[in-house]
């Protein structure tokens, strides 16, 4: 499930080979040797997160850039976007500034999230919104997963689809939909 394994000698981040110079737009090297991903993994449920905790690949995340919520968005852009997202912004805010700080030259920002769920929904476009405040000039790539109409799991997918993608034309520069 994690796209970087192939390059990792174990589930740590430890690389044995040397490290060619792309590879760390992706990933931090720490000072124990140790290469971390740059990215911020946000879900407004803690079970999610916990999962990458505790699972498999647990060391090879910085702990401090796995942030969760107390209660989910229930499927409901409103509550990820007006509500129970705008508690954790300011964390992922700050973890987010904390990323761009000790990166030398940052080009723009990758966001993969579902759009037919409240969080992703909601608490995406939030994020979308306060990247474009924040960051004007960089540029914003999202890969964004949308509902299929044949394997819906609730009613509502299709309306939190809309209204992120509403946000999604504002603050992305490109948008690409996985089929």
């Amino acid at each position: 499930p994690i796209p970087c394994v192939p390059w990792q000698s174990q589930t740590s981040g430890q690389y044995q080979r040397r490290v060619h110079g792309y590879f760390t737009t992706f990933y931090e090297e720490t000072g124990a040797g140790q290469y971390v991903p740059r990215n911020i993994t946000v879900d407004l449920e803690p079970t999610v997160v916990d999962d990458v905790r505790t699972g498999d690949y647990a060391q090879m995340f910085h702990p401090e850039f796995l942030l969760n919520g107390k209660e989910d968005a229930a499927n409901n852009f409103a509550r990820g976007h007006y509500t129970v997202g705008k508690e954790i912004l300011d964390q992922v805010n700050d973890r987010l500034r904390k990323l761009v700080d000790n990166s030398q030259n940052v080009q723009g920002f990758i966001i993969h999230h579902a759009v037919g769920g409240g969080t992703g929904s909601g608490l995406g476009a939030l994020i979308l919104e306060r990247i474009a405040v924040d960051y004007r000039k960089k540029s914003k790539i999202g890969y964004e997963i949308y509902p299929s109409p044949k394997i819906s799991t609730c009613i509502v997918e299709p309306y939190n689809a809309m209204l992120t993608t509403h946000w999604l034309l504002d603050h992305t520069v490109v948008l690409d939909c996985p089929r």
